[in-house]
């Protein structure tokens, strides 16, 4: 077992320096997570694949002295907790959100950048209805998706347009800080749990007393949480957070299963009043060659990967379902309102970026929800294709024929 307490004054920083230059190469490179693992090599994570990255090896004693370099007088916690999540700033230009765990080799750490620019919606290649979301005046909206999905940039994204286009109170709570928010329009309070505040719901509790006109919660992580964020929503506030679900029937599902059954009746109600947007989004690969860093396609700067996003947003069919638990009519519904209301399922989203030509027909299918149903989708366009070139080939011929009548 590690000593807990650290003598910073016999810390030589070597590894940390050590740690630095493979960052810096990992933005050159434009990599997204550095993996550091005792008794292993270091490892990058680029386009969503995990790469060796150099074949020097991080020994046991390395990886927990680099815990010690960067965590200092918060190493006795990391001992005793096992974990602990951090940021760390390279330069002005470059921040990580970094995790330290132990793991039976030792010490372990991954460092993911945060993007210090906050990129817009635009920029992004987000749907354009993610604007109208800027304007909502209260409820919930939820960003989910899995782990490393891009729902924190979302997120970030929406409050920047809100930041620069509305005069309001917005607080955040998060673990840790990610993108940092400086003050526009908006006066934008950012609480970090563990150094701001003790807990997201002591945060949330006292948000709710700190005249906020918009709250957002980093992440749904249990029951208190969600019941208290759904009673901000309920009394007037807009409240933005994220959950690890993979589509909005899973996010409504896991709400409502967070609570006992003689509950889950009136949680149903409220979440189907409250409840005004489901973003659930997967970074999918686009066409881009390996190596590739951007290229416009269709007037669009496109990155290597791309966000296919099933957008839920409520309507009175949309309410009633939920309310009847008839959850399982959610993806035709969000097909069906895809002219009017904008709506949009998984295989949709998916749809467009292939029609658009961002992304392959092969990404496309092993992305989809149902690649069979997709795949008959794809089928149907490229006869339509076909047809309407037939048909174009044909009035070429007859034009042509006509030539014939001099009509001078």
């Amino acid at each position: 077992m590690a000593k807990l307490d650290v003598d910073v004054s016999k810390l030589t920083f070597e590894q940390l320096e050590k740690v630095r230059k493979y960052l810096k190469k990992m933005i050159e490179v434009g990599g997204s997570d550095l993996h550091i693992k005792a008794n292993s090599l270091v490892r990058l994570r680029k386009n969503g694949k995990i790469i060796p990255f150099s074949a020097e090896f991080f020994s046991r004693d390395d990886a927990l002295t680099l815990a010690k370099e960067m965590l200092r007088g918060e190493f006795s916690k990391f001992a005793e907790q096992k974990e602990y999540d951090t940021t760390y700033v390279y330069d002005e230009n470059n921040r990580f959100r970094v995790n330290f765990f132990f793991q039976m080799e030792g010490v372990s750490a991954v460092f993911r950048v945060i993007p210090v620019k906050i990129p817009s919606i635009h920029e992004m290649n987000y749907p354009d209805v993610l604007k109208d979301f800027i304007n909502l005046e209260r409820g919930l909206v939820l960003v989910t998706g899995v782990t490393g999905s891009g729902k924190s940039t979302t997120l970030a994204s929406i409050i920047n347009e809100i930041n620069l286009t509305h005069q309001k109170h917005i607080i955040t709570i998060e673990d840790p800080i990610e993108f940092i928010h400086k003050d526009k329009k908006c006066i934008i309070n950012q609480r970090s749990v563990g150094h701001d505040t003790l807990s997201f719901n002591n945060a949330l509790r006292g948000a709710l007393r700190e005249d906020p006109d918009i709250i957002l919660v980093g992440e749904m992580r249990d029951r208190e949480t969600i019941k208290l964020a759904l009673h901000a929503a309920d009394t007037g506030h807009l409240v933005f957070s994220t959950l690890h679900t993979l589509d909005a029937k899973e996010t409504i599902n896991r709400i409502i299963s967070q609570f006992p059954i003689d509950e889950q009746n009136a949680i149903r109600l409220s979440l189907a009043n409250v409840l005004q947007v489901v973003i659930s989004q997967r970074l999918v690969p686009t066409v881009l060659n390996e190596g590739e860093r951007e290229r416009i396609i269709n007037g669009r700067k496109i990155l290597p990967r791309i966000a296919a996003m099933e957008i839920l947003i409520k309507t009175p069919f949309i309410e009633k379902l939920i309310m009847e638990k008839r959850d399982y009519e959610i993806k035709d519904a969000l097909e069906k309102g895809k002219d009017v209301y904008k709506t949009q399922s998984f295989d949709q989203a998916l749809l467009d970026l292939y029609k658009e030509k961002i992304i392959s027909k092969k990404t496309a299918l092993d992305y989809a929800t149902s690649a069979s149903d997709l795949k008959l989708k794809m089928e149907g366009l490229m006869e339509a294709s076909e047809a309407l070139k037939s048909g174009e080939s044909a009035n070429k011929s007859v034009f042509k024929d006509d030539d014939i009548f001099d009509l001078k």
